[in-house]
């Protein structure tokens, strides 16, 4: 099976030795001032935006193959979030879909909302349309095993469109979640849509990782005014 139907059926892939161990320790280094500011504890928004070699990550060769299999030649990538589980911060993430996007400014437009704000950005959740043509693409920087809260999945489910939480228990009754476990260097990618969780680390060292959404690109510009809050 190709990566791409991998993607239309089941929704999520995961690759091994994407990145070289000269690229990881790259990254680690890049982020390393990120992760000691003041009052970050597990996770740190607008990497894409101010994190050079995350830009870079984004838009490598590697990358971008694993995107566009997804949503098409020409994968736009529109954030970057550093995830980092650790002793420090170590939660878990109950069964949801990614919905939100991150913008510049508000802008009421049909089909856009409701809207919300985190990290002093306002985020809102776009038509189903544009969520069917995006896909996360997560670079991990740390092995990610069964005993440092992997992400779990529900195969197929992206194909249900926006669920509401009846709809997702459904889907958690009939079928089995797999588990992604991931090396250090390997990508795990799954569309917006996909249902995913994870649970706290059994073990919590580090479990860095680069989150990357990417859109097609029918999407690089968004309608009206609106503006992506990390475009290039």
């Amino acid at each position: 099976m190709t990566t791409a139907a991998q993607f239309a059926s089941s929704g999520y892939c995961i690759e091994a030795d994407v990145a070289t161990p000269a690229e990881i320790a790259t990254l680690v280094n890049a982020i390393a001032p990120k992760l000691g500011l003041p009052g970050v504890r597990g996770g740190v928004r607008h990497v894409l935006r101010d994190v050079p070699e995350v830009r870079a990550l984004a838009e490598s060769p590697g990358m971008c193959r694993l995107a566009e299999a997804a949503v098409g030649v020409g994968a736009y990538p529109v954030r970057g979030i550093l995830f980092d589980k650790s002793p420090d911060a170590n939660w878990k993430v109950v069964w949801h879909q990614d919905l939100t996007i991150a913008v510049r400014a508000r802008r009421d437009l049909p089909g856009f909302g409701p809207w919300s704000e985190k990290d002093g950005a306002p985020h809102v959740q776009p038509p189903a349309a544009l969520l069917n043509d995006m896909v996360a693409v997560r670079m991990h920087l740390d092995d990610c095993t069964s005993e440092n809260g992997p992400v779990r999945v529900l195969p197929g489910s992206h194909r249900a469109g926006r669920l509401n939480a009846a709809e997702i228990d459904a889907w958690r009754e009939r079928v089995p979640e797999v588990e992604c476990t991931v090396p250090a260097g390997g990508v795990l990618a799954f569309h917006s849509l996909l249902l995913h969780a994870s649970s706290p680390a059994r073990a919590p060292l580090h479990r860095r990782v680069i989150h990357i959404e990417y859109v097609a690109p029918a999407w690089r510009r968004l309608p009206g005014d609106l503006e992506w809050q990390e475009a290039s």
